[in-house]
């Protein structure tokens, strides 16, 4: 996979596909991480006299066309702002993803620019399954960025949808892959070339079905499972044991009793909660006690990890020398709720080895509980792309930028 160091940019348009998924409030972005990720590849592009259109998405608008998607989902236009902010020059948003309003943006920058196309989700065709319609968008951005255009994927969080700005695109154009997708590529073969032991994968987040594969796969890499969260639920409930009314998903009970019988088979350990904090309804005020995972109330729903589960996870943490950590182990964003999750976070950050935060809710978290990022090894931008890479599945986006090769000619520079 090339690099950008690899690729001519002095004078050429790059079209560069970040992931700026940021979580808003309204208009307000709450965790600008991501933006912050891409500003090493967009500032090297930028010194070596590269004008840049970012292309990214932001959320899943919904509706059957343009219209109907830009007038309802969320405009980019507060993550151009907040890049402008960081890069310290103005960032223009264009009206549309790649019509009049974007190739205006385009003929406006000079080297050493960066401008950006609207939310590319708002055009239907970025999504679409059929390959005649990806393609169509795909030729229609390509030609924005002219004869001697250039793509660049740093957006790693993308990088397993088959989208047009993901899949259909660099074949258009000569490409690289940008420094962020580079560096967690590099991170995750660490996680399944040959780890340091002991090996300890945490899982957390809502639903046992999100993560139920990429478990299977780790059962044969990793030494030691610790489960959190929500998804705990359904592993506690397949134990035998009363949950209450916390989210569970039942239907799941048979194919985690599976993994569980097929983890003790392996022997890798799967430690679980031995005590919930319980709460009378799903609020950030709700009353609350701590009950052991023997005698939970069947009235009550669990919100977060109790303090004996705390301790017990840090245990498990303290003699890691690898760690891959997805998903939070209680409601953190509820400040009552969130101990679960520092602890998580406080133990890993002490481990003494290669230390990996997949992404999502656990990334943002980390920074919302006031963790400093030098506190790991790596924090990933692609938490859906980060356990589809361990699952040992294919990234479309990962063979779009394998496929072809850079700069040399037939490469399929579009004109």
């Amino acid at each position: 996979m090339r690099g950008i160091g690899e690729l001519d940019v002095t004078g050429k348009t790059v079209l560069l596909r970040a992931d700026l998924n940021t979580p808003l409030d309204g208009t307000r972005i709450t965790d600008d991480g991501r933006i912050r990720a891409s500003l090493p590849t967009i500032t090297k592009l930028l010194g070596r006299g590269a004008k840049i259109l970012v292309l990214a998405h932001l959320g899943r608008p919904s509706g059957a066309g343009y219209a109907e998607r830009s007038a309802g989902g969320p405009s980019l236009r507060p993550v151009a702002e907040r890049l402008s902010e960081l890069l310290g020059q103005d960032v223009p948003l264009a009206a549309d993803v790649a019509g009049e309003s974007a190739a205006a943006v385009v003929a406006g920058l000079a080297a050493g620019g960066t401008g950006m196309a609207e939310n590319v989700r708002f055009e239907p065709a970025e999504t679409s399954k059929d390959d005649a319609q990806r393609a169509g968008l795909a030729g229609r951005l390509a030609a924005l960025a002219g004869p001697d255009g250039r793509y660049v994927g740093d957006g790693f969080g993308a990088l397993h949808r088959k989208h047009a700005s993901v899949y259909d695109l660099p074949a258009l154009l000569p490409h690289a892959a940008g420094d962020l997708v580079v560096a967690e590529v590099e991170v995750l073969r660490r996680l399944t070339e040959n780890p340091r032991r002991p090996y300890v994968v945490v899982l957390g987040g809502a639903k046992p079905s999100d993560k139920l594969a990429v478990i299977s796969n780790l059962l044969g890499t990793a030494d030691r499972l610790i489960i959190g969260g929500g998804m705990s639920y359904t592993f506690l409930k397949a134990e035998g044991y009363e949950v209450g009314k916390s989210l569970l998903e039942e239907d799941m009970i048979p194919r985690v009793s599976e993994v569980l019988q097929e983890a003790h088979r392996r022997g890798v350990e799967v430690v679980l909660p031995v005590d919930l904090v319980a709460a009378t309804y799903y609020g950030p005020d709700a009353e609350h006690e701590v009950a052991p995972v023997t005698s939970f109330p069947a009235d009550r729903e669990s919100l977060d990890m109790g303090p004996a589960t705390r301790a017990l996870f840090a245990e498990k943490l303290a003699d890691a020398k690898t760690v891959f950590w997805n998903g939070p182990v209680g409601v953190f964003e509820f400040p009552a709720f969130a101990a679960g999750t520092r602890a998580v976070a406080e133990a890993i950050s002490k481990v003494d080895g290669l230390t990996v935060v997949g992404g999502g809710d656990s990334a943002a978290a980390v920074r919302i509980l006031g963790f400093p990022e030098g506190s790991f090894t790596h924090i990933s931008t692609g938490g859906g792309a980060s356990l589809e890479y361990l699952e040992g599945r294919e990234l479309p986006g990962l063979v779009a930028l394998d496929g072809g090769t850079g700069d040399e000619p037939g490469s399929g520079a579009a004109g």
